[in-house]
């Protein structure tokens, strides 16, 4: 933080009377180990830093990426070349219609230090719990550093630890359970619970599928397969833009016009959270109740859509989408859920959805990995990959039948450039009726 702050105070004197900046910083320390056959086949380290520049003059504005060295005298004169580049290249905008600048000097500071595991404990509890199985997958762990200031005051500093282990198990006949573990406090127990339960499901591999015709089911879709539906409606669901532009997913659900089950409410939950409590563009971010018993409520908000169309910004990113969503819990037991699944599908995975019909929040997809025929609630035996279209509005609406007690966090396994911090906290979902259609 003290590196970061020297180079504000530095851009606080280059800069004229004239010109106003935002300067981003996003840094990590990350331990990377993949595996195979459940033995350690690569292992790293990755440090990093970054700037990202925003000169602001007379209503222009442009950024700039700037990778820095650690050494206070090499980035200081990086930031000066950036600051002189973006000085050259604003005459040549135009004037932004929709800039809207937060003039308040704003703090927020926070530090989630609590201790990531010894990477030696994390390899002896994968060897012990994945002995005599085939094991793929990357343990990612380490500090994510955040923070931005500008030429008004504000000033945000966030820094968490956290680890992610993104792992699957295959069979023998190519098929495989996949799962992952991820937090911010390493528990062995709690790891060795989890991977047990994968080899649980692996056994299962070795029976013939079961063959399913098209038709609706009874299912079961573990917190993993839930996330794909969930970030599929993510994506301009509770934009505030799209909303208002008519292009959101969810738009019968703000115009009142449809409702999910009283059960479904949804917060973008920014304390305690991996991500920073402030946006990049230099405002505030507090929790947000976007689904309430069902009902819409709350929206994203960044400075754009609050100019354009006349709305408070509340923080969120250029995309107006999550960064830290959580469903709230229900009360079906994890214990319960085969009993109460009675005869249908547990579905363990989805991937490759889309929507089939997006004003009406109807979505396709595919079944992916352990995907199980259960029959009187025990599992018989897997399926073959199967498409499904449904809408959400029947999904975690007039379909919903409960919701676990117990939830999953499920961290962003992305690395592309750096680790991402989007986080979701979901339970398990079980629904009376899920179509699928080949």
């Amino acid at each position: 933080m003290n590196d970061f702050k020297a180079l504000v105070e530095w851009l606080k004197q280059a800069v004229t009377d004239k010109e106003q900046f935002h300067l981003g910083y996003a840094a990590e320390a990350s331990e990377f180990v993949r595996f195979n056959h459940a033995k350690v086949r690569q292992a790293g380290q990755v440090q990093q830093a970054s700037l990202n520049l925003k000169l602001i003059n007379n209503g222009r504005h442009a950024d700039l990426g700037i990778t820095l060295a650690g050494e206070p005298q090499l980035d200081r004169q990086r930031l000066a070349e950036g600051l002189q580049q973006l000085r050259e290249t604003l005459p040549l905008l135009p004037p932004d219609p929709y800039l809207l600048l937060n003039h308040n000097a704003w703090q927020s500071s926070n530090e989630q230090a609590r201790p990531l595991p010894q990477l030696a404990q994390v390899l002896e509890d994968i060897s012990q719990a994945a002995a005599g199985v085939d094991l793929v997958g990357i343990y990612a762990a380490g500090p994510i550093s955040r923070g931005f200031a500008s030429s008004d005051g504000a000033f945000g500093w966030h820094q968490a630890n956290s680890f992610n282990f993104d792992f699957s198990l295959f069979h023998a006949n190519g098929e495989a359970v996949k799962a992952s573990y991820a937090g911010h406090t390493w528990d062995s127990a709690e790891f060795t619970a989890r991977l047990q339960q994968a080899r649980e499901q692996l056994v299962f591999l070795d029976r013939p599928l079961h063959p399913l015709p098209p038709g609706e089911y009874r299912a079961y879709l573990a917190p993993a397969a839930l996330e794909e539906i969930i970030g599929i409606i993510t994506w301009g669901g509770f934009s505030a833009q799209a909303i208002a532009s008519k292009g959101s997913s969810l738009q019968r659900l703000y115009a009142g016009e449809q409702h999910l089950s009283p059960l479904v409410t949804v917060n973008e939950q920014i304390s305690g959270s991996l991500s920073q409590a402030f946006s990049t563009e230099g405002y505030p971010r507090s929790d947000v109740t976007l689904i309430n018993a069902g009902k819409a409520d709350g929206r994203l908000v960044n400075s754009r859509s609050a100019a354009e169309y006349g709305l408070s910004a509340n923080g969120a990113s250029s995309d107006e989408a999550p960064s830290a969503l959580q469903m709230a819990a229900g009360s079906l037991a994890q214990a319960d859920i085969l009993k109460q699944l009675g005869t249908g599908l547990y579905i363990s995975n989805l991937w490759y959805l889309n929507y089939s019909d997006l004003p009406a929040a109807r979505l396709t997809g595919m079944t992916r990995f352990a995907t199980f025929w259960v029959e009187d609630g025990k599992i018989k035996a897997p399926i073959s990959t199967m498409r499904f279209d449904d809408s959400v509005y029947s999904l975690l609406g007039s379909q919903l039948e409960a919701l676990t007690a117990e939830r999953e966090l499920l961290l962003s396994a992305s690395t592309y450039g750096q680790r991402n911090t989007s986080s979701n906290l979901l339970p398990g979902a079980l629904i009376k009726r899920l179509t699928l259609t080949l």
